[in-house]
């Protein structure tokens, strides 16, 4: 019976996915015909070449894969040193200061964006992708949280004979901590990746030019002030979409590992 629920819900899932490519290889009167018409006839291939064509998509893949690149790898770094210092490094009011970081993931992002543009605009990065990049790459409770759970299931005294035999803590952090959580780093890019690739709502405050624009944000632009091309749309977000599965696909292991075991060592 469980079998049989998990089922149902991943074809209920499933459905908006399969819509949407389906939609993309129909013509744009067969989109919203009553009774709907699931299978396309005839299957038009050549939205997916008139989609590329019609908006600089290479442009916005470039711009997508770099800010998320530059994104996951400085994540990865200032993560895993603010993580390994609230598990291992005892200062005064440790505890309390990393209650208080993990309340800053009750702010919606909605509530902070307002004095982030305005920061933003004070220095000049307004329709720049380092208004993307920075904050996120600075900045991220979650994936502090994830990588102190893995850290702290590490037994002290690994670090221990390490300071006796001389080692510092940066060598005890680059030489032995970093290849012991390799699991968290993983599901960690992972879905700084995945938060990176599908991001709509910065790049729309940030940015105003069409080239700097991120794939979500120029996917927006199929929709006109009288009508929208959901064929092109559809077949453009099919696109968008790709690089997505294919990073999910390779890391699904590393997520469900590095959740399951956050959850357990915690």
């Amino acid at each position: 019976m469980l079998h049989v629920i998990l089922i149902i819900g991943a074809m209920i899932m499933i459905a908006p996915f399969l819509w949407m490519v389906l939609s993309s290889l129909k013509q744009f009167s067969q989109i919203f015909l009553i009774p709907p018409k699931w299978i396309p006839d005839p299957w038009e291939w050549g939205n997916y070449r008139k989609s590329w064509e019609a908006l600089p998509f290479g442009q916005a893949y470039f711009n997508s894969f770099y800010i998320a690149f530059i994104s996951v790898s400085c994540k990865l770094i200032t993560c895993s040193m603010a993580a390994y210092a609230f598990a291992k490094i005892r200062f005064p009011f440790r505890e309390t200061i990393f209650v208080l970081f993990l309340a800053t993931m009750m702010v919606p992002h909605q509530v902070t964006i307002i004095p982030l543009y305005l920061m933003m605009k004070g220095i000049g990065w307004l329709d720049s992708h380092l208004s993307l990049i920075v904050p996120s790459a600075l900045f991220n409770a979650f994936g502090v949280f994830l990588l102190r759970q893995f850290i702290k299931s590490i037994p002290d005294e690994l670090e221990e004979a390490a300071i006796v035999d001389g080692a510092n803590r940066w060598t005890i952090y680059w030489r032995i901590i970093i290849p012991l959580i390799k699991p968290a780093i993983a599901a960690l890019a992972i879905f700084t990746f995945l938060s990176m690739w599908n991001s709509f709502f910065g790049p729309l405050i940030f940015l105003n030019s069409p080239e700097k624009f991120t794939v979500p944000l120029l996917l927006n632009l199929f929709r006109g002030m009288y009508i929208t091309d959901w064929t092109l749309m559809m077949a453009g977000s099919a696109i968008a979409v790709i690089p997505v599965l294919i990073v999910y696909i390779l890391g699904q292991r590393y997520i469900i590992e590095g959740v399951t075991l956050t959850g357990i060592k915690g």
